[in-house]
């Protein structure tokens, strides 16, 4: 597979950013250009960027396996949201980006071939999008995701360094619960029209401290009635368990 590394400068943002690209190598085009394929949007977690997928999973074996396009975009630790102070990650993400690979690509694609996914932080940025934007986005997943936010944690223990930084992000965390910023709140608004919902996937180990989220989020689901794909199986937030799950959500939707 042939990959694209770009520094960009989105006006969404308006600070440098990478974006990687796994595009097919010229001999392994066969006739199906760039704006006929199928494309997967990858999103990396809090502590990561958009080099991540590549370096620790098998995608761009799984890109040739399944003729894809994987776009990876690099956000910091956005947690892929409008930000307070202007930068506005969630509209790069559903807007500008895919103008932009249009404009510069021609990769357009339709949205039955148009896939998302992400780990722990890009869980949280995948759900949203798939949730809110459903007429883009085909199937989407969220392995580990941030998918609940406790709060009172947060607010009982002064140290959590996690308590400036989400405030930063969201501003007071006392109305983050039922805030346009809480996972449930996107799923209220989407399960008044399961129907054209992606296909959403939701995944977790055991053994990671979102597992309750990913479990809480799921059941969520089920009780307002929009379908889920769960799986759960023994494994903590790591690369080993995420490169699994990427593996059997493309298989999933791929056959």
């Amino acid at each position: 597979m042939a990959l694209i590394r770009m520094d960009l400068t989105p006006q969404t943002t308006q600070v440098c950013q990478a974006l990687n690209i796994i595009l097919p190598d010229p001999g392994k085009i066969n006739g199906i250009p760039v704006r006929d394929r199928k494309v997967l949007y990858l999103l990396h977690g809090l502590s990561d960027d958009g080099s991540a997928w590549q370096r620790f999973t098998a995608i761009e074996t799984l890109a040739a396996t399944y003729g894809l396009v994987v776009v990876m975009p690099s956000v910091g630790r956005s947690f892929y949201t409008d930000q307070p102070n202007g930068q506005r990650y969630f509209s790069y993400l559903v807007e500008e980006l895919p103008q932009y690979l249009s404009d510069v690509f021609d990769l357009r694609p339709r949205r039955e071939n148009t896939l998302l996914a992400g780990l722990s932080m890009g869980g949280y940025g995948a759900v949203k999008a798939g949730l809110l934007h459903p007429e883009l986005y085909s199937a989407v997943a969220s392995f580990s995701g941030v998918l609940a936010f406790d709060v009172s944690k947060m607010r009982s223990d002064v140290n959590d360094p996690r308590h400036a930084e989400f405030t930063a992000l969201f501003g007071d965390l006392e109305k983050l619960p039922g805030s346009a910023n809480d996972p449930t709140t996107w799923l209220k608004k989407a399960a008044a029209h399961p129907a054209a919902l992606p296909r959403l996937f939701i995944s977790c180990g055991r053994q990671d401290d979102l597992y309750p989220a990913s479990k809480y989020f799921a059941a969520a689901c089920q009780t307002l009635g929009v379908a889920v794909d769960y799986y759960e199986e023994d494994g903590i937030h790591d690369w080993y368990f995420w490169d699994g799950q990427i593996r059997r959500f493309l298989k999933a939707v791929l056959k």
